[in-house]
């Protein structure tokens, strides 16, 4: 394996001190390596970038460093100096701060008792101190351009919100190494610029930022320095400079990864799905509907694209019946006049979604790989009353096999698997119901270059099949890749209808900031 450690970089990085060195990090779940003798380091005032795959071992590493997992090998220097985490407490004492991909928040708590949890500011008398929380929250979102109530809760928020809600919370207290765990999966355009913008000043404050993406756009961007994990090992680390992304790519997954095109499909059935005149209702924290009318055909791509808050969510629970209010205009599938109160009518009728939020909506976690796979076709499997595990274990079988599913078995635990393949358990629960219109949220967000080729092939064989496919996705050259054609949203209104062969990154953003452009006019 390759083992070139960076002595230089274009801007003089080396002559700056080591603030953080991991020395010969082991960790095993069991009898698995989740890493092997793994070395990394970073210095005061870089952005370091830590790639790998889902399942590669960053998170482990990081989870280590943030004292969040204490039982293991190896050796932590912080400034010199041996240190020994006995929780997240100590680390935090000791300057780590970490920003959590998975949303590591309190649903009923306000955005600021959030942000201060553990740490709450008090009153002369002892009391917590809301208002003064409250101020200083307010600032921070100011800083990052956010404008979220800190008076609000955070289950209510978006999950765009709450990814900066998480942001702040990491941000608040001056920390020497920030390690920011793809920050950007949720959050709009203009908020990573804004965040951008603060990893910047964080830079030239001398904090260390260890920065964890799959987007290779924002690691080339960002980064002074770049480390690769590959199945729980070292296996390079270089200079910004030294490397380009094609590069880091090979090393994050030991080969090639051709860039994908797919022909739109010129062929298609009849409409599976039609939208009339759909709108819904603003509710607190959750954008509005106005006006929609499309439709989708059996074999057809139709990608979803707009700002956060545009309503893309929005537009998929609406198909759903997942709706917080009522829709109003018509829903037609397959021709009849449809009306979903609930989700388990539109399962029936044959509409499947994939939540965005794979963690909170869309995962089991103390369930199986099978019993997360089979859970939406359990009835099904029934036989006087009890589940015939031979019905359930074929059924699932089969699917682990048709989505190439990287797994021990189906008896494996769901978290077990890496953040790709939970995903692909997660459609598998739906094909096992045959739909007639997928709904697809984010399908690929947190998920590596490797798995995400696999998610799109898959995606493109299922429309081959004839399935119709509703997909929203924050990022435009996913779209560009995989859709037939693109809708645009802006402030819940439909801004264009663009066919692939004329869309672009810059029509798309055109049509996303129609509304928004009259506004600031």
């Amino acid at each position: 394996m390759t083992d070139a450690v960076a002595t230089e970089n274009s801007e003089g990085l080396s002559l700056v001190p080591i603030r953080l060195e991991m020395r010969a990090i082991t960790k095993r779940f069991g009898g698995v390596h989740a890493l092997e003798d793994v070395k990394f380091h970073a210095r005061a005032g870089e952005v370091h970038s830590l790639c790998g795959e889902n399942g590669a071992g960053k998170s482990t590493l990081m989870k280590i460093l943030a004292g969040a997992i204490t039982d293991f090998q190896g050796e932590i220097v912080l400034n010199g100096k041996t240190v020994a985490f006995r929780g997240p407490k100590d680390a935090e004492d000791a300057g780590v701060r970490i920003i959590h991909q998975e949303l590591n928040l309190v649903p009923d708590l306000t955005v600021a008792s959030n942000i201060f949890l553990g740490r709450e500011m008090t009153t002369s008398l002892g009391l917590v101190d809301d208002r003064a929380m409250e101020k200083r929250a307010r600032a921070m979102f100011e800083r990052l351009g956010a404008p979220i109530d800190p008076r609000a809760h955070v289950g209510d928020l978006r999950i765009g919100d709450q990814q900066m809600v998480e942001i702040a919370k990491a941000l608040m207290f001056d920390a020497a190494i920030l390690i920011m765990d793809e920050p950007t999966s949720a959050i709009s355009d203009s908020e990573v610029a804004r965040l951008f913008r603060v990893i910047n000043d964080l830079r030239k404050a001398g904090t260390t930022i260890i920065y964890i993406s799959h987007k290779m756009n924002e690691v080339f961007t960002l980064s002074d320095s770049v480390t690769v994990l590959r199945d729980g090992r070292f296996v390079a680390s270089a200079s910004r400079t030294e490397c380009d992304a094609a590069q880091v790519v090979r090393w994050m997954v030991g080969r090639e990864i051709a860039g994908l095109s797919f022909q739109p499909h010129e062929k298609t059935g009849e409409t599976v799905v039609s939208v009339e005149n759909l709108s819904l209702p603003s509710q607190p924290g959750r954008p509005s509907l106005s006006d929609l009318s499309f439709s989708v055909r059996a074999g057809e791509i139709v990608g979803v694209a707009g700002l956060l808050g545009a309503g893309r969510t929005e537009l998929l629970e609406a198909l759903f019946g997942a709706s917080s209010s009522t829709p109003s205009g018509t829903i037609r599938l397959g021709g009849e006049v449809v009306k979903f109160r609930r989700p388990d009518q539109a399962i029936a009728a044959g509409v499947a979604l994939v939540t965005e939020d794979r963690k909170t909506l869309g995962l089991f976690t103390e369930m199986t790989v099978a019993e997360n796979i089979s859970l939406a076709r359990l009835g099904e499997f029934k036989n006087r009353g009890l589940v015939s595990k031979r019905a359930e274990g074929n059924a699932v079988a089969q699917s682990i096999v048709d989505l190439s599913i990287k797994t021990a078995g189906g008896r494996a635990a769901i978290t077990s698997l890496s953040g790709g393949n939970q995903q692909k358990c997660i459609i598998a629960r739906w094909l096992l119901t045959e739909p007639k219109l997928l709904l697809l949220d984010e399908p690929t967000r947190g998920i590596d270059v490797g798995a995400k080729a696999e998610i799109y092939a898959l995606i493109r064989r299922l429309a081959d099949e004839g399935m119709a496919i509703l997909m929203t996705s924050s990022e435009l050259p996913e779209l560009l890749t995989v859709s037939d054609r693109i809708l645009v949203l802006c402030e819940g209104r439909l801004t264009a209808e663009i066919p692939r062969a004329q869309a672009t990154e810059e029509t798309i953003m055109d049509a996303a900031t129609q509304f928004l452009d009259r506004v600031s006019a």
